[in-house]
Order: structure tokens, then C-alpha cells, then sequence
């Protein structure tokens, strides 16, 4: 009787405290790397390399294949992936360099201000890229901890085309440089080992790390423990190195015992940089690339996993993006959602394998300093009339050289069915009028809401960015 009263009782016990794992909102782990695109992975492609540790994470979780970078640039993609909106909703375009008086405006919140509202301990490792003085920084944008470099890595004196027009580039450790054209062949792993730390220090705390990898953007560098690994030149080693982060990541997390309360989330901020030709990534045979609002521009690979909450070996083919991100990561840790507007909608239902759910049903494909370019409904996109870039015609460079590209030229437009024609070559607008009628309604609500330069409209709801000397 004393055995069973005993037993009993721990049982009570256990029903009115959970465990730590269950009380505690999960870790989130977001990897944004820089320039991946759509066809770099062995699961989409890959040839020459192989990426054994983002393969197993479709295998372990859920992969999702119709993902959009919230634009097509560096600065305006973080902007949107941080703060949940489309970036020239609060802003924010092309890619800020060392001139720049501008930054994400600190009234914005971001993924780190509502996790860090909820207790979290939160860290900002590698590139950052929006704003460079101290005010824009991300320990002013809710992280408690920031190590990496404030823009792109090709942003020092030695750019292929713009040599010396860039000052030294900085590593940055909270608010102090500490080094002044740092190996970038360490940047990986350095970044890597960043991260890793972190989890071992707040092992026993909720966290949120941002991985913000600079490879493999140009120029590209690899630790000598990758060098020459591929059968791919230099891109195939780093892309290589990334991966081992990934397994890095996945081990520790393993490790410490918290598989079962960690988000792991990996994608790209856009699409490959293709007139750098050997020295670019793969589009998997979508149309253009970085830059441009075309799939590859702005398609990229997304992979999560969450053991027990991420159903193994899912393919989500819902339309989701990066700006999707932060609602998403609040509903499932119990954070409160931002004050202000944002644009991104929770995909928590189809994080957790419910496919009947379909948060988004459309998504804008703004570019430049506010230029709505296409608008996605469904399956269907439409390409509006733009003058943008283009990398066809043009032969590719190589070894680190970019070749030409045309950024002024002008594109009529169509209407693509991506079921079928995910590449964009077939204009399909003649056989559905109704489609096109149907999508130019949201591309009117678009430029009341958020406006368009193509059009000559200012939009109501825009916000600024932080300025210096507000």
C-alpha cells in the first residue's frame, strides 16, 4: 500500500508540474544564409557536392518548396525576415554599404524584441546588413549579443570591380570593432563556434540565435578543412561548410538534450548571383536570379525541424515566406505579436504538418526602392510591365569576376501558372483573362496599402526608416 500511495503521489505530482522541456517556450535557431539558391542542395539538385546534413533535415522535418525571400537584395530581405513585413513597408531597400545614414528603425519590432519580451536570451552571429552605426546595430534591435560584420562581405577595398572604394571591413562584437579585415575564410566556422557557445551558456534558459552565415556570397572563402573537397570548385566547398554547420548545429542541440524543444529553421535571404558564373550557386532551372522578382530571384530553400512538432519527411507546397517568419515564431512560443502592421501571416499549422491549412494566398513581388514588379495568387503569377536585370544573353564570369548584366531592361510582363511552368516562360494571360482580372485587384489593394513607383502611387501605410539624428 505504501509502494502504490508513493507511486501515486509522483504521479500527482508529475500532472501539476510538467517538465522544464514542457513549460518552457521552445529555443528558435534561424539560420539565414547569404546568396544560396533554390538548386544548391543535393534534395533540389545539387551535382558536384553533397549536403548529407540539410538532406536529413527534409528528413527529419519539413520542407518547404514554394518559399520566398522577402525580396531580392541583401538589406531589404533582412529587413522583412526581422520584422515581418514587406521591406519597403517600413523603408527599407537594396543593400546598405558603408555611406548609408539609414538603419531599421528601432521603433520596428523585431523577432529578437518580442522573444526577448518573453524572456529570452538572444544572439546575432555573422552579417547583419542593416545599418552600420551603433543606433542600428542589433543589440539595439533586441539581441543581447552581436559578433559578425555590419554589411556584405564583399563591402571592403579589395571588390572585384569596386576596388578601394570600400573601407576595411570590421568585425563587430556587440558595439566595438575588434579586427579590421577579418579571415574570411574562418567566417563559417567563427560564426558557427558563436552560435554553439551560446546554446551551451543558455542551455537552461529559452533562446533565440540568428545565424546569419555570409557564405556563400562573393568572394567566397573556405576553412582549409573543406578546401577542395568538392567536385565543384570553391562554391561546392563552401556550400559544403555550411552544411557542416547545420550537422554543427543539429549535434549540439542533440547534445544538450533539447531536440524536443528547438525550432530549427534554414533558408536563404535570395537567389544565386549567376553572372559570377563557377563563383554562383544554382537556381534549379528557375528563371533569373538574385535581384530580379522572378522565381529566381526570389524562391529559395526552406528546411525546419522540431522533433515531436515537425512531422518527418514533410514537403510543404503552400505558398509561405520569410516575412511569415515572425508571426509564425510567436504564435508557437507564446509571444506577443508586433504593435504595428506587419505582413506576415502564421504558418504554425503547417509547421506542425496541417496541409488543409492555407495561411497565404498571395504575395507581392515589390523591388528596387518600391516598385511592385509581380504578385503571386495561388499557383498563378503575374509578371507586371518593369524594367529590371537580366543575366540572359550574357556569359557568366568566373573565378571570383562577375560577367555583365542588364539592369534597365524592360519586361512586358505575363501570366505564369507555376504548377506547370515554374521556370516562367509561358505567358498564359490570353487563355485567363479572369485570373489576371482577379490578381490586379490585389495589386490595386497593394498600392493603396503599401504604394508603387511604377505607378505613381505614394501608398498610405508606409513607415520610415531610422535615421540618423531623428
Amino acid at each position: 500500500m505504501q509502494k502504490f500511495c508513493f507511486l501515486s503521489l509522483l504521479t500527482l505530482i508529475g500532472l501539476a508540474f510538467p517538465s522544464l522541456a514542457q513549460q518552457q517556450p521552445p529555443n528558435i535557431v534561424l539560420v539565414y544564409i547569404d546568396d544560396m539558391g533554390y538548386g544548391d542542395l543535393s534534395i533540389t539538385g545539387a551535382n558536384g557536392f553533397h549536403t548529407p546534413h540539410f538532406d536529413r533535415m527534409l528528413k527529419d522535418g519539413a520542407f518547404f518548396s514554394q518559399y520566398y525571400a522577402p525580396q531580392a537584395v541583401c538589406s531589404a530581405s533582412r529587413a522583412g525576415v526581422m520584422t515581418g513585413t514587406y521591406p519597403n513597408r517600413i523603408g527599407m531597400s537594396g543593400a546598405l554599404d558603408h555611406t548609408a545614414q539609414i538603419g531599421l528603425n528601432p521603433d520596428e519590432e523585431t523577432i529578437a524584441d518580442i522573444l526577448k519580451e518573453r524572456g529570452y536570451a538572444t544572439a546575432a552571429f555573422g552579417k547583419w546588413h542593416l545599418g552600420h552605426h551603433p543606433e542600428f546595430l542589433p543589440t539595439r534591435q533586441g539581441f543581447d549579443e552581436f559578433y559578425g560584420i555590419p554589411y556584405s562581405n564583399d563591402m571592403w577595398p579589395n571588390h572585384p570591380t569596386n576596388k578601394n572604394y570600400y573601407p576595411e571591413l570590421p568585425m563587430i562584437a556587440d558595439e566595438k570593432v575588434v579586427e579590421l579585415n577579418p579571415d574570411q575564410s574562418q567566417f563559417t566556422t567563427v560564426f558557427t563556434e558563436k552560435s554553439l557557445e551560446f546554446m551551451e551558456k543558455n542551455k537552461n534558459s529559452p533562446f533565440f540565435i540568428y545565424l546569419a552565415h555570409p557564405m556563400p556570397h562573393v568572394p567566397l572563402f573556405v576553412s582549409d578543412k573543406f578546401k577542395g573537397k568538392s567536385e565543384q570548385g570553391l562554391y561546392g566547398d563552401v556550400i559544403m561548410e555550411l552544411d557542416w554547420s547545420i550537422g554543427q548545429l543539429r549535434q549540439k542541440i542533440a547534445e544538450l538534450g533539447l531536440e524536443e524543444n528547438t525550432l530549427l529553421i534554414v533558408t536563404s535571404d535570395n537567389g544565386p548571383w549567376i553572372n559570377y558564373g563557377n563563383h554562383a550557386g544554382s537556381t534549379g532551372g528557375l528563371r533569373e536570379g538574385k535581384g530580379t522578382s522572378f522565381e529566381g530571384g526570389q524562391r529559395v530553400p526552406c528546411l525546419m525541424v522540431w522533433k515531436g512538432v515537425v512531422p518527418e519527411g514533410l514537403v510543404v507546397n503552400k505558398l509561405a515566406s520569410s516575412i511569415d517568419l515572425l508571426p509564425t515564431i510567436a504564435s508557437l512560443t507564446g509571444a506577443k505579436q508586433p504593435r504595428k502592421k506587419i505582413d506576415g501571416v502564421d504558418l504554425s499549422a503547417l509547421v506542425k504538418g496541417d496541409l488543409s491549412q492555407t495561411p497565404r494566398d498571395h504575395f507581392l513581388f515589390y523591388y528596387r526602392r518600391n516598385s511592385l514588379e509581380a504578385i503571386r495568387m495561388g499557383d498563378w503569377k503575374l509578371v507586371l510591365p518593369h524594367r529590371g536585370r537580366t543575366y540572359e544573353g550574357f556569359s557568366p564570369g568566373k573565378d571570383g569576376q562577375p560577367g555583365p548584366v542588364y539592369e534597365n531592361y524592360f519586361f512586358e510582363g505575363g501570366l505564369y501558372d507555376l504548377r506547370r511552368d515554374p521556370g516562367e516562360r509561358y505567358n498564359v494571360r490570353a487563355d485567363h483573362p479572369e485570373i489576371e482580372v482577379e490578381i490586379l485587384k490585389i495589386a490595386a489593394d497593394a498600392r493603396e496599402d503599401l504604394g508603387d513607383d511604377l505607378t505613381g502611387h505614394s501608398g498610405a501605410n508606409r513607415r520610415e526608416p531610422g535615421r540618423r539624428n531623428n
